[in-house]
């Protein structure tokens, strides 16, 4: 095999194409990864922006990555390490009063029975619920969606074991899936609780990342999503990697490498190569051409079949289909060097409210005000605010005595009304910091420097179309069997050799390296001889 022709070729290094490397390669492809910017890791890398600060610039939190993945890849062994966050969340309210939630759930209770007495007794019932709920669910991530409408008898198979597994749950929990799916976060938590203050601090799940409100249909799912992953053992518990989010990439790298795989940074691809709807490889932007008969992208499905696939290539019912994915995103990222910790007016001091999800959100209907600006082209004018400070579990990111805070908020919609970023990108950074400060009167003093992504930074900096942060809202109509499009949920692609192995695919977004596991899975089991096949099987049945 001549040195510029490979088994496969995989665009774009974010984690779930290295995922598809590593298991490929395992396999014993010959595997090529190209990647535009200088580091691995898509939205999961780990910057010195600015000198002696190491920042997750995009993902920050991790919780989702597939057990089975970590173990197979051997990632530990490679430096992943996670610091389970305790407290889990820590809300500040206007009147004084403030609220904890830790791994210990007596503790949790505790702060729950401030608030309500009656929510602190329904609690471990509403815990025990979401564990059933997404038990279920979980066991389709690493599965390949059936087709939608089915074509073949095995189509028809596919969904009657689908079947069989619903009917093996009992009639409260097949009642519990159709409205987690369907129902809105604030009227799912309406249905357990009646604390305000309990009620906000659950919702925020639901509408991280989301184009939607808490009282938006759908969004209970997505507070499901964020609960289906854990840390240590423990179910929805969220971490913080030692060495930022780019430490999940470069482990997942080193495994890939370890078994042969050969990544290239600084190689952005200016088209994927076809021809009678058949992939042949590559080229990059410099020219050079390279052959795969296999190509997995790791990119956005607007990405992918608009820009990189001659048009000739695909029917024009699919591109309108593509066209029709929506991935606009309302998410905003704030990344902060500090000289110091925020004293909080409900809790002044250091304490653990600083290794907690901090959140600025006091009640549903605040959040739900903070959509309604975004429904109509503007940010926020009072966001949600979640911050973390990574620097409270692991100090070598920032310089001794310092630390990094990351604002996450939502809502701060790719496309404006009446403006665009690149004109008020400053001033609405300063507006949400103020707003921090009317919680910690010292915050301002505090901040050395800061980097402020907009949706329209993340696409221009991270390739993410819309700044959407999981490749695609992720509401009922764009998910599984109908991601990125019905017909097309099995990473397949109408072009014979393309697949895709990124978040726009089953089941979306979050840094849990599913979609990457179930593309190396569909490569390995369609594009083989039969002895290939029985061969790459020992692949998913082995141990680790």
């Amino acid at each position: 095999m001549s040195a510029n022709r490979f088994d496969v070729v995989i665009v774009g290094a974010g984690h779930n194409g290295l995922v598809t490397a590593a298991y490929l390669a395992r396999a014993g492809r010959k595997v090529l990864v190209l990647e535009r910017r200088e580091m691995v890791g898509g939205c999961s890398v780990t910057e010195e922006i600015w000198p002696g600060f190491r920042v997750s610039t995009a993902a920050y939190l991790a919780s989702l990555l597939q057990e089975r993945i970590v173990r197979e890849l051997e990632l530990h062994r490679f430096g992943y390490i996670v610091d389970p966050k305790d407290p889990a969340f820590f809300s500040m309210f206007p009147d004084g009063r403030h609220f904890f939630m830790w791994q210990d759930e007596r503790k949790t209770l505790d702060e729950i029975a401030k608030f309500s007495t009656r929510d602190a007794e329904t609690y471990p019932g509403f815990e025990q619920h979401l564990e059933e709920l997404a038990r279920f669910v979980e066991g389709l991530l690493l599965t390949t969606p059936p087709d939608f409408p089915p074509r073949r008898l095995g189509d028809f198979v596919e969904y009657l074991k689908l079947s069989a597994r619903m009917l093996k749950l009992s009639r409260s929990e097949m009642v519990g899936l159709v409205k987690i799916f369907t129902e809105s976060a604030a009227d799912f938590l309406d249905e357990w609780f009646e604390s305000p203050e309990v009620k906000v601090t659950l919702a925020t799940d639901g509408v991280i990342g989301a184009n939607g409100g808490p009282r938006s249909p759908g969004t209970a799912y997505i507070l499901l999503h964020h609960c289906m992953g854990g840390v240590g053992g423990k179910r929805g518990l969220w971490g913080f990697v030692r060495g930022g989010m780019g430490a999940i990439s470069e482990a997942i790298a080193e495994s890939a490498r370890s078994h042969g795989a050969e990544i290239r940074v600084n190689a952005p691809v200016q088209r994927i190569l076809s021809g009678n709807r058949r992939v042949r490889g590559v080229v990059l932007e410099d020219g050079e051409e390279i052959e795969a008969p296999i190509v997995a992208s790791n990119l956005d499905p607007h990405i992918t079949f608009l820009r990189l696939i001659q048009e000739s290539e695909l029917d024009s019912e699919f591109r309108e289909s593509i066209r029709r994915f929506r991935t606009e995103g309302t998410s905003l990222k704030i990344n902060l060097a500090l000289s110091g910790l925020p004293d909080f007016r409900v809790l002044p001091g250091a304490g653990p409210q600083h290794r907690a999800t901090m959140h600025i959100c006091p009640s549903i209907e605040y959040v739900e005000r903070a959509w309604d600006d975004a429904k109509y082209g503007r940010p926020s004018n009072r966001p949600m605010i979640e911050m973390t400070i990574p620097t409270m579990y692991d100090p070598s990111l920032a310089p001794p005595g310092h630390h990094i805070m990351g604002i996450f908020l939502q809502y701060a919609p790719y496309t404006l009304h009446d403006a665009n970023w690149d004109d008020i990108r400053d001033a609405y950074a300063d507006h949400v910091l103020n707003l921090v400060e009317e919680y910690a009167p010292n915050f301002r003093s505090l901040v050395l420097a800061r980097q402020v992504l907009t949706p329209l930074d993340l696409e221009r900096r991270f390739g993410i179309t819309g700044g959407n942060i999981f490749h695609g809202e992720m509401s009922l109509d764009q998910m599984f069997v109908m991601r990125p499009v019905a017909g097309w949920a099995r990473y397949r692609t109408p072009i014979h050799g393309l697949y895709l192995c990124g978040s726009g695919a089953h089941p979306g977004g979050g840094v849990m390296g599913a979609p990457g596991y179930n593309a190396a899975r569909a490569i390995l089991k369609g594009g083989m001889e039969p002895s290939e096949e029985r061969r790459a099987a020992s692949v998913w049945s082995s141990p680790g």
